[in-house]
């Protein structure tokens, strides 16, 4: 079997285990298609021994803050992130869905009070497996595509 290889990076960021399918919702959310000009690899539907299939995404050039994290953590709970540095893995770590999640989700009831007053968002973790999330104000439950389209 022909194998691909993909250069390292140097210095940035490598999410792995991304379920297969979602790794452009994790460049989108993340603002990746507007970073500095590095690179940008999307490995798509990559075997995988856990997952079967899985995608990953190695970014140049970034650090990803607690909050992409905790982003990514509401598309792809099972996520590792590796941060590369001098072209080795200096650290590695799972994603977690925190127990409440402040300012990344808008809320999807069109009546509630964080998507008319200024207020920053806020959900509680119903569920992490199937991920359920409930908001502050409202109460609304939110959970899959619902989640994701209103990252």
């Amino acid at each position: 079997m022909a194998e691909l290889k993909v250069s390292a990076i140097r210095e940035g960021t490598v999410i792995d285990h991304i379920p297969a399918g979602k790794g452009l919702e994790v460049i989108k959310i993340l603002g990746l298609n507007r970073v500095n000009g590095g690179i940008l690899l999307l490995a798509a539907h990559v075997p995988s021994k856990k997952l079967g299939r899985k995608d990953i995404v190695k970014v140049e050039g970034k650090f990803l803050s607690e909050e992409e994290v905790n982003k990514i953590a509401l598309i792809a709970p099972n996520a590792t992130v590796n941060i590369v540095r001098d072209y080795k893995v200096t650290e590695k770590f799972k994603v977690d869905v925190p127990e409440e999640i402040t300012g990344i989700l808008r809320c999807a009831n069109p009546n509630c009070v964080s998507n008319h007053e200024y207020t920053t968002s806020r959900f509680y973790v119903v569920s992490k497996d199937p991920l359920k999330v409930r908001c502050h104000y409202c109460e609304r439950t939110m959970e899959g595509e619902e989640i994701l389209r209103n990252l």
